[in-house]
């Protein structure tokens, strides 16, 4: 099957080390999507936006790769899944469950991140502005709370 990482399962060694049978094929972009963080574990996740896009990983992934990372993105407690179609094809990606505000993440999971956009080949505008967007957007709401007050 075919599965769209965005987050730190775009590092090839983390996704080699959960997936053994997985294989990095390309990367590709999903239309009208943003990327972002949240929940408790600060990690990332994808949301519609029009006109926006979150640029990823496609990895091949079989039915044990699969159940896995159900585990790992604690499916379906956190992490719902979300279907898209690439070029007719089903691809298979991870969407939280509940839509908490912005929590940037932790430098190393920021890190591991990072590496998979490297190990990708993707540019990390996307995921710049996936952490400063967020934020600014925070800033603004909590300096006009302030200025109300």
């Amino acid at each position: 099957m075919l599965y769209f990482a965005y987050g730190s399962n775009l590092n090839h060694f983390q996704m080699k080390r959960r997936c053994k049978d997985s294989i990095f094929l390309k990367k590709i972009n999903l239309k009208d999507f943003k990327l972002t963080f949240r929940s408790k574990y600060r990690a990332a996740d994808i949301e519609p936006k029009k006109n926006s896009i979150v640029p990823g990983g496609l990895f091949e992934i079989s039915k044990n790769d699969e159940k896995k990372l159900d585990l790992y993105e604690d499916y379906p407690t956190l992490y719902k899944k979300y279907y898209f179609l690439y070029y007719g094809k089903k691809v298979m990606t991870y969407t939280m469950v509940k839509k908490s505000p912005f929590k940037f993440p932790t430098e190393k999971y920021l890190n591991v991140v990072k590496r998979g956009y490297k190990d990708c080949g993707l540019d990390t505008k996307h995921l710049q502005k996936g952490l400063l967007g967020s934020w600014y957007k925070n800033m603004l709401v909590f300096f006009k709370f302030i200025y109300i007050f």
